[in-house]
């Protein structure tokens, strides 16, 4: 019989324990002060007024809507009035009331963003401690996930607040609990992340292809499919045209060089699957693909299963004629990074070998794309902004605080989204029945300035409104009363 290892030295053990204890006090303190610092940059970013109406207003309409009793209602560029479901399906929105009761402001959107996505270190952090034995290397896989562009993207976008932004630590969440077969917890949060985009109850689905072939848990498994299959089809079949005004997805428009609509797209695969290639094969896509997959340095190829949950945002975005949805720098990276981090872990694991060499090398890779591209950046260039001694700054606030409460409003493209605790915000040139006028002639967010141009000289010389204030390029009017 063999003799039994030895235990380990009782001051072994101990030091052992101690590094543990260092090392998970690192992982949190860091997320914390990852956290902090986005917060500081997503409030450089709000009140240096870089929001605009497309997402901060319409996000912060939808909630602030919703908490006045009118569901998730929001108001288009031209002052029609329609629930937010008949574009995105994400009432999660609704879960946001009760802190807007406690915070009336578009900021706290912002920071409950960034608090929540700095929050998914930890289920990286749990995951790596688990498969990769290593606290060391759990640790810089929580690192590389924080680091990613997409990730810091996802916390900090360039337009606003998205509830998407949240499945990213809930799908992580929802992974460590079905990597650890606690279903009812994964039940609960995959029901609350499939509820952030009308595609995420698929991308969740399929990680029960991961957990019926890779665990062998082929009921529950299969289950988890079915029903995000499920709900992603009565997303996109019902509930999407049941409430959108044309009775049709409003975003058709992105695909229609690969069929438009989800019989068009088929049809084309079957008859003209060249159309697929054509509009993926791009520079421009590539470097989106590079930056999103690089801080994993590949280790996800050894878990293809749980790479599924990501192939339906990169299906959803590689085939969308709008450019932004291949962008590292907006929101459409959220239900793709847990599962490449993830994936990324259980990769390393599978290897077997050198777990913290290869958190290094991933972290040193994602310290390198950083370099190129990280939020932070612009909210530094925007700091000295939100200082009152800017004289443009100063003009935004004044002009914004001439503007009373709840009436009808226009407004140019930023300054919108700063207006939009209300019914009706409409964008310029639309101007509809709004009472009060708020312009920044020099909105580079704007589009067509010539033809706006033309709108605002039209608005200036009409004897129906009156110039209340102008400095700055920035002009507030109110419309005259009846005989006034």
């Amino acid at each position: 019989m063999d003799k039994a290892e030895p235990s380990p030295h009782p001051h072994a053990r101990a030091a052992v324990a101690s590094l543990a204890a260092h090392v998970r006090l690192a992982v949190y303190s860091g997320t914390a002060l990852y956290g902090l610092l986005f917060v500081a940059g997503a409030t450089a970013v709000y009140l240096s007024y870089q929001g605009s109406r497309l997402d901060l207003g319409n996000v912060t309409q939808a909630v602030w809507s919703t908490a006045h009793g009118r569901f998730l209602r929001v108001s288009t560029p031209a002052g029609h009035e329609l629930v937010r479901l008949g574009s995105h399906v994400d009432p999660f929105l609704v879960l946001l009331v009760p802190l807007w009761w406690i915070w009336p402001s578009p900021l706290m959107l912002l920071v409950v963003q960034v608090v929540a996505v700095s929050a998914g270190a930890l289920p990286v952090y749990w995951l790596g401690r688990k498969h990769l034995h290593s606290e060391a290397a759990a640790a810089g896989f929580a690192l590389v996930y924080l680091l990613a562009p997409a990730t810091q993207y996802t916390a900090l976008t360039n337009s606003g607040p998205h509830a998407v932004s949240f499945a990213t630590p809930l799908i992580l969440f929802a992974i460590w609990f079905l990597d650890n077969d606690r279903l009812v917890p994964f039940a609960i949060v995959a029901a609350v992340a499939a509820t952030t985009k009308e595609e995420i109850p698929i991308a969740i689905g399929c990680l029960g292809i991961w957990y019926a072939l890779a665990r062998g848990r082929r009921r529950a498994g299969a289950t988890i499919f079915a029903l995000g299959l499920a709900v992603t089809l009565v997303n996109f079949l019902v509930v999407i045209p049941h409430f959108s005004p044309s009775g049709a997805n409003v975003f058709a428009g992105r695909y229609a060089a690969v069929g438009g609509t989800p019989g068009g797209m088929v049809r084309t695969l079957v008859t003209h699957p060249g159309a697929y290639v054509d509009t993926i094969a791009s520079w421009h896509k590539l470097k989106y693909l590079g930056f999103l997959f690089l801080p994993f340095v590949g280790l996800w190829l050894l878990e293809p299963l749980l790479v599924l949950g990501a192939v339906p945002d990169l299906v959803v975005n590689l085939l969308s004629s709008k450019p932004e949805q291949t962008s590292i720098v907006y929101q459409y990276g959220a239900g793709i990074v847990p599962f490449l981090t993830a994936a990324a872990i259980l990769g390393a694991a599978r290897y077997g070998r050198s777990p913290g060499r290869l958190a290094a090398v991933a972290l040193a890779t994602a310290a390198v794309l950083v370099y190129f591209q990280t939020p932070l950046r612009r909210s530094i260039r925007d700091l000295p902004e939100t200082r009152g001694t800017n004289a443009v700054h100063a003009a935004k606030a004044h002009a914004l605080g001439l503007i009373p409460a709840g009436v009808p409003v226009s407004a140019t493209n930023k300054l919108a989204g700063y207006l939009s605790t209300r019914r009706i915000v409409y964008v310029f040139p639309h101007v509809g029945r709004a009472e009060w006028m708020i312009l920044e002639h020099d909105d580079p967010t704007y589009g067509t300035q010539a033809a706006d141009t033309v709108a605002l000289a039209k608005i200036e010389s009409s004897p129906h409104w009156l110039s209340v204030y102008s400095a700055e390029g920035v002009e507030v009017l109110r419309k005259r009363p009846p005989g006034g």
